[in-house]
């Protein structure tokens, strides 16, 4: 019963910390964390460029995604037939 009191709210946590999007704010400190750690300084050409590249990159993922999940709704279903071969003797 106690591990029930523990363990339901920790899941509920869970779940709703799951469903949490970044903000543009964020994501764009996060793209420049992540170009600091590349070794890129803060206002630089060299910085653009980076930032720039993380979200074209990000960008062509999405349109990849869009593709595939567009691919396989509007294609036409796939029928898997198993013939049954009865031999008469």
């Amino acid at each position: 019963m106690r591990l029930h009191r523990i363990l339901i709210p920790s899941a509920l946590l869970l779940l709703l910390a799951s469903c949490q999007t970044l903000t543009p704010e964020e994501r764009r400190a996060a793209d420049e964390r992540t170009c600091m750690g590349y070794g890129f300084r803060t206002k630089t050409d060299a910085m653009a460029r980076c930032l720039l590249d993380i979200e074209l990159d990000r960008r062509a993922q999405s349109r990849s995604m869009m593709e595939r999940s567009d691919s396989m709704f509007w294609r036409p279903p796939i029928v898997v037939e198993r013939r049954v071969i009865v031999h008469r003797r």
